[in-house]
């Protein structure tokens, strides 16, 4: 039984099921992090279409070492996608949300994330939870370091004015 995630990735891009089997159970925690914040409620869908691009792509990976910065960047992509597509309304002002003393209507972490656009949560999860910086998080997005760095001030300003409620 292989360990090594670059052994794995080398074994699997030569055809090898069983270290790709491995290679999966890996990486799926690791993508259901990032696709969750993201995708919210289709949080699962985003991890699934995020794992099979990874094994689709597998043989053009042509670093093992870098394993975790490509399978990052594709389940990003993907969760905004997903998050896109599903998106059944469009991001509420969050200046209404009501109160925190409301008994009723508390805001809690999720119901604040999904008031945020699938850009602004990605954004989050990719300097908050990865610890990525603005630049490396704009590379990934493909947007330009400010565009990244205003979204972020955006979409953490719109949080804290939510939970502060």
């Amino acid at each position: 039984m292989i360990e090594d995630p670059e052994q794995l990735v080398r074994a699997a891009q030569g055809g090898d099921t069983l270290a790709m089997s491995q290679l999966l159970d890996q990486l799926a925690p690791y993508v259901g992090r990032i696709c969750a914040p993201i995708a919210l409620s289709n949080g699962p869908d985003a991890a699934q279409e995020a794992l099979v691009a990874v094994f689709k792509s597998l043989r053009t990976l042509k670093d093992p070492a870098a394993l975790f910065g490509w399978v990052r960047a594709i389940a990003i992509r993907e969760a905004i996608r997903v998050a896109r597509r599903e998106q059944r309304q469009v991001a509420a002002d969050l200046a209404e949300l009501p109160a925190r003393d409301d008994p009723q209507l508390a805001v809690d972490i999720r119901d604040t994330l999904a008031r945020l656009s699938p850009e602004h949560r990605a954004l989050l999860v990719l300097r908050d939870l990865e610890g990525l910086d603005e630049r490396d998080a704009a590379a990934l997005l493909e947007v330009p370091a400010g565009t990244a760095k205003s979204r972020l001030h955006r979409a953490r300003e719109s949080f804290r004015k939510a939970w502060a409620s």
